[in-house]
């Protein structure tokens, strides 16, 4: 079976110059996300996850969702609004309000940031879930962030992995909970040496030789879809391509790149997908060839099949969250800075939140006996 050549767009040249005045807009647009992100993490957020969950787990649910679902409207706010990056979707139309489980390509390390632009039109954002690498939950206040959004972390390791996700994954049964819960099944992101080591093993194994793509690893996605098939309406598959090169967080940032972020969806109902796992493993491995096609095509073409209609992210309601937030902030900081007993409130919930992270700790309801 022959090896292709990667076909990689992400070292192309860069969409806008990294002038001064971006530069310091993306510094300004870093620092607020960064602050905002820490006060609604421990003064929202440590009450809605933590002691409202000592109750209620979906009420503890709701309340994060709320909190967390306006900060996370920022990024798109950044992306499409003062970025100008155009989010351009096709495919399917799909509703809103699903408990769905989404699988992506997984392109450059900033895909998964761009799933808000698509959950946010869906009133979903607040309660979409990553299963992401357990480094990432190691990042300063945006680790504590992942930890209260019940993100899944795994080593990628199955051997290691297994116990850790279905036991997170039992936990997000309930039908009445919504939920979104996105998984990159080729576990890490694309590039031209990953490419060749997973074409040379799809080779010596007889499986399809993809170059646009990795071969997805299946182990996780089967997990995911034998512990929630029960409560799940449906699979969301999403294509994600960019124009003009592949993006870096720092590139999001300070607005160079990219122009375009093409999605393309495919709702797939749960009660058509095989149950048993080697029939799962080789359905995955069909889709993942298909967004190979998708991919192959969009370079040529730079665009996905069958334009779908999403309402445009509305500017003044953006604007609106993004003061609200940003003077909720500003409260919070003053009396931080100014009160002995906020500092002291400060200091605790960060001494909780380190060791609550680091060991995946959450607390369980009270069971009060009447």
């Amino acid at each position: 079976m022959a090896v292709h050549t990667p076909a990689s767009s992400c070292f192309g040249a860069k969409y806008q110059a990294l002038a001064p005045l971006r530069i310091l807009r993306g510094l300004v647009c870093l620092l607020v996300l960064l602050s905002t992100a820490f006060i609604m993490l421990v003064f929202f957020g440590f009450i809605s996850a933590v002691i409202v969950r000592l109750f209620s787990v979906r009420y503890s649910r709701r309340a994060t969702s709320f909190f967390f679902g306006a900060w996370l409207a920022l990024w798109p706010f950044l992306f499409e609004k003062i970025n100008k990056t155009k989010v351009v979707f096709s495919g399917d139309d799909v509703p809103s309000r699903e408990r769905i489980l989404l699988i992506a390509n997984h392109r450059t390390e900033v895909d998964w940031m761009y799933l808000w632009d698509l959950a946010l039109r869906k009133g979903c954002l607040g309660y979409i879930k990553y299963i992401l690498k357990s480094s990432l939950m190691r990042l300063p206040v945006f680790g504590w962030s992942f930890h209260i959004l019940e993100f899944i972390p795994v080593e990628r390791k199955w051997e290691a992995d297994e116990s850790i996700m279905r036991r997170m994954l039992s936990t997000f049964n309930d039908p009445q909970d919504p939920l979104w819960l996105a998984l990159f099944p080729e576990g890490t992101d694309f590039t031209d040496q990953k490419c060749l080591r997973s074409q040379k093993y799809a080779a010596e194994h007889g499986l399809p030789v993809l170059k646009n793509v990795l071969l997805p690893k299946t182990k996780g996605f089967c997990a995911c879809l034998q512990e929630l098939r029960e409560s799940l309406t449906a699979v969301y598959d999403v294509t994600i391509g960019y124009k003009n090169r592949c993006p870096s967080f720092l590139d999001n940032v300070f607005g160079v790149d990219p122009s375009e972020v093409h999605m393309h969806i495919r709702c797939i109902p749960i009660d058509t997908i095989p149950v048993s796992e080697s029939e799962m493993s080789t359905w995955l491995i069909n889709r993942f060839q298909l967004k190979d096609q998708l991919l192959s095509n969009f370079q040529i073409q730079g665009q996905f099949p069958d334009p779908a209609t999403q309402r445009d992210l509305s500017g003044v309601k953006s604007i609106l969250n993004c003061m609200t937030i940003v003077a909720v902030t500003g409260t919070c900081m003053y009396y931080s800075f100014s009160s002995v007993w906020f500092k002291l409130y400060v200091s605790l919930v960060c001494a909780y939140l380190v060791p609550a992270t680091y060991f995946n700790i959450r607390p369980q309801p009270i069971h009060i006996p009447f």
